[in-house]
């Protein structure tokens, strides 16, 4: 199962493709697809947030290195301090 925006331009998936549905000029969506893009929505952002704290608090979005070895040890150091960040934020929230 593959979840993605109208925005994305990839090939197609196999198996179902969750793509949320969008409102054309003079067209809006019925419930059915508006409550559908809800729940699509909703399994996505917790996938994404992973994807956005990296590109705006570590910006790990740009890979200016040339040898593979430095941008692997650029993305194993990003998961690192991500993790760290989950757990600072936890134990801030008193869940841990």
């Amino acid at each position: 199962m593959v979840y993605r925006d109208r925005g994305s331009f990839r090939a197609k998936s196999q198996g179902y493709d969750a793509i949320t549905k969008r409102a054309v000029k003079g067209h809006t969506l019925v419930i059915k697809d508006i409550l559908r893009n809800k729940r699509i929505s909703s399994k996505r952002a917790t996938r994404k947030r992973v994807y956005v704290v990296a590109n705006k608090i570590f910006k790990a979005g740009e890979v200016l290195l040339a040898h593979i070895q430095r941008i692997s040890l650029k993305i194993l150091c990003t998961i690192f301090y991500y993790n760290l960040y989950q757990l600072m934020a936890l134990d801030i929230n008193g869940l841990s």
